[in-house]
């Protein structure tokens, strides 16, 4: 099972900010430090090239990002100070997700150690998110015509509503998000699924709503891929979830997805998206599960 990371994804951000950039850096060392993936399983991504962008994004919006003119709204919108690293930093999340979906299309599973930027839309950026990966990659499928039906499963505490804007309407891709229904975005958008759960939701109502989540996405829209936004944000000890789950609520969720994806033989490729737990080590090893226990559902060799 390839894992696509660059250490793009570290960006350089002022002291102080409030997005805790080193997670990324600090999940590869784990998954490496940990004995069941070797250095060699970790791929560096390209870039995302301008035609799989432009296919979610306005060609306009995209030359403002990579010229450096977009205006101070749009700058503060998206969280991050504009500069060349973080054009490349976003393109490589994209290009991560990408590559993730080629694996997954040919290995089963593929697992981009960042991405799940699902607040940007169409046209601007939003909340930590510049491009949307997940829809670029699902468009970028559509493209392909190798498959036919997409399912996007968003399970970051957030709902997706760029990815939900961007894909409205878009024949052969459904879109579901678990999110809080009082968090952000405040001004919700119109997923295909969306399940609202109220302030501190625990283990089990969370994985109750998401086993019924599941039935509708396999067994009501039967897709050929699953793109898996497996965001670490619902976590109790998160700064911006509130939700309540626990760290192995959360790896039963990752359980339930994969196994869901496995049993239906549907290629998967999974984005971390978010995680803001203090201590940080929290959110790594939310993140570390996920890949780990998709390591065990697609049997990954150790080496």
């Amino acid at each position: 099972m390839k894992l696509y990371y660059a250490d793009h994804f570290v960006l350089p951000l002022p002291t102080g900010h409030r997005f805790p950039m080193v997670k990324y850096a600090r999940l590869r060392e784990r998954l490496v430090g940990s004995g069941i993936f070797s250095p060699d399983d970790l791929c560096v991504p390209d870039a995302a090239p301008d035609v799989d962008i432009l296919r979610a994004h306005d060609a306009a919006y995209l030359q403002r990002v990579c010229n450096g003119t977009l205006d101070t709204a749009e700058i503060r919108r998206i969280g991050f100070p504009w500069s060349p690293e973080m054009v490349e930093r976003s393109r490589r999340s994209a290009g991560a997700t990408l590559a993730a979906c080629r694996t997954a299309l040919n290995e089963g599973c593929g697992v981009n150690l960042a991405g799940g930027t699902h607040h940007a839309h169409r046209d601007f950026g939003s909340g930590f998110c510049v491009f949307n990966d997940a829809a670029i990659a699902a468009l970028a499928l559509r493209a392909q015509e190798r498959i036919r039906r997409i399912a996007i499963v968003d399970c970051d505490v957030h709902q997706g509503d760029g990815t939900a804007a961007i894909l409205a309407g878009q024949a052969g891709v459904f879109t579901c998000s678990l999110h809080g229904a009082k968090n952000f975005p405040f001004r919700k958008q119109l997923s295909d699924l969306d399940i609202d759960l109220p302030d501190q939701t625990g283990d089990e109502a969370y994985l109750n709503a998401l086993d019924g989540a599941l039935d509708q996405v396999f067994d009501g829209f039967a897709p050929d891929f699953v793109i898996y936004l497996a965001g670490a944000d619902p976590y109790a000890g998160d700064r911006l979830g509130r939700l309540s789950l626990s760290i192995e609520g959360l790896a039963e969720r990752d359980r339930r997805v994969l196994a869901r994806c496995r049993d239906r033989t549907t290629p998967v490729a999974i984005a971390m998206a978010g995680g803001y737990a203090n201590p940080i080590d929290d959110t790594v090893t939310i993140h570390f599960n996920t890949v780990k226990i998709a390591a065990e559902c697609y049997e990954h060799e150790q080496r």
